[in-house]
């Protein structure tokens, strides 16, 4: 780019990267390349039949709403749809007070429009998810990083934090099976987290797009839902969610739910972004709601994605030298690796990728630095087979460090 073109870039876009997982995605079109990098859901597991027939029945039954613009704030037989699955969780919010959007990612978008200026203060989980840091980094906050342990986000590391007067604008957290880790915040610290959100006015931003996805116990209970047990409706929790991980990434269709104090403008936002979210897919989505679809094939999802994950968890613990240590999530899509001291993960890559075998390294999961010697695994893409071959590879190129 030419240096005239460069000054008339935004200051705020200068910055801007390529995702590391965006660039390594790349890897998995080569088909000898076993990759554990990207968060992509089984394709075999895609329930295909089932959407190419709502998607036909909707172009048939419902032409001009499936093909004419809609409501910025969506299809209103979706929202309503939305509004009962919610509550089933104990999310007791007006179908109002729903918005359908372009996946979770474009509500990460549209809260970071709405809540940050440059340099604002906003506290994450450290590693945290990059598409959000991604999302937010043309509008330059400033991070109060928070650490994690198996139990999830360290409720006294942010209780000492607002002690000390930081007033973030919000807390963003992945409460289940967090992505990159795993780990999920247990129900102990998911009542003091709201209760100390009540007690400083803290907005929470909850990004809940792997919770149906347990393979242990049951599904856990949303920080909305206990916001929403202490106040009647949304107070301090603003909730995300998506379809991508239970029907398909290709439909685009996701929602939030919160304050509508907070709802309202980002409708407003939305409006001025894209006017709304592609009618067929929410319509597509609505009928999969009303099939019954999501009830016959989520389970489905946990039994196969379980057994990935009891495969890599055990073939980690064959193959791997002394001195890595893994979490062991209950759910989710991911594994997190932390090596031995001194091992860059970064490093280990390049001589990963020569023996066909890819991951994530974790430094880009920490937004103020770190995490050179950790890195992410996905295993629900990958086949039984490029599991074990891939930690295979993945331990032989370990060993040349």
């Amino acid at each position: 780019m030419t240096a005239v073109w460069e000054e008339r870039i935004a200051e705020g876009a200068r910055a801007m990267r390529s995702s590391a997982i965006r660039d390594l995605l790349k890897l998995t079109e080569q088909p000898d390349m076993i990759s554990f990098a990207g968060g992509l859901p089984a394709p075999e597991m895609f329930p295909a039949e089932e959407i190419s027939d709502y998607l036909e029945r909707a172009l048939a039954e419902e032409p001009v709403a499936a093909l004419q613009y809609g409501p910025t704030e969506g299809h209103r037989p979706l929202r309503e749809l939305l509004t009962v699955r919610m509550a089933v969780l104990g999310i007791t919010v007006p179908t109002e007070q729903v918005l359908v959007t372009a996946g979770s990612q474009q509500a990460l978008d549209l809260i970071g429009r709405l809540l940050i200026d440059p340099g604002a203060p906003v506290a994450v989980e450290s590693p945290t998810y990059m598409g959000a840091l991604q999302a937010w980094q043309t509008l330059r906050p400033h991070y109060l990083t928070l650490p994690i342990d198996d139990d999830g986000l360290q409720i006294d590391a942010l209780e000492a934090l607002l002690m000390r007067g930081e007033r973030p604008r919000f807390l963003y957290v992945v409460s289940c099976f967090q992505n990159p880790t795993g780990v999920t915040l247990s129900a102990e610290r998911r009542r003091a987290l709201v209760e100390l959100a009540v007690r400083y006015d803290l907005l929470i931003v909850e990004d809940d797009p792997y919770g149906e996805l347990y393979y242990e116990g049951s599904r856990t209970q949303p920080l909305a839902a206990i916001d929403c047990a202490m106040h009647g409706s949304p107070r301090q929790v603003v909730y995300l969610s998506t379809f991508s991980k239970t029907l398909t990434p290709g439909l685009r269709v996701g929602w939030l739910s919160g304050p509508p104090e907070i709802t309202t403008r980002l409708a407003l936002l939305k409006q001025g972004f894209d006017l709304h979210t592609g009618s067929l897919a929410q319509i597509a989505a609505t009928r999969a709601c009303d099939d019954g679809l999501l009830e016959r094939h989520v389970p489905r999802l946990r039994e196969i994605y379980g057994e990935r994950r009891n495969l890599m968890l055990h073939t980690l613990e064959e193959l791997m030298p002394a001195g890595v240590r893994w979490t062991r999530p209950t759910g989710g899509m991911f594994v997190w690796l932390e090596l031995p001291a001194g091992v860059n993960a970064t490093q280990l890559l390049t001589k990963a990728i020569t023996r066909r075998v890819a991951f994530v390294p974790g430094a880009p999961f920490f937004p103020n630095g770190g995490g050179e010697s950790t890195m992410r695994l996905n295993f629900s893409h990958p086949s039984p087979e490029r599991i074990q071959l891939g930690v295979q590879r993945l331990a032989a190129a370990l060993a040349d460090v």
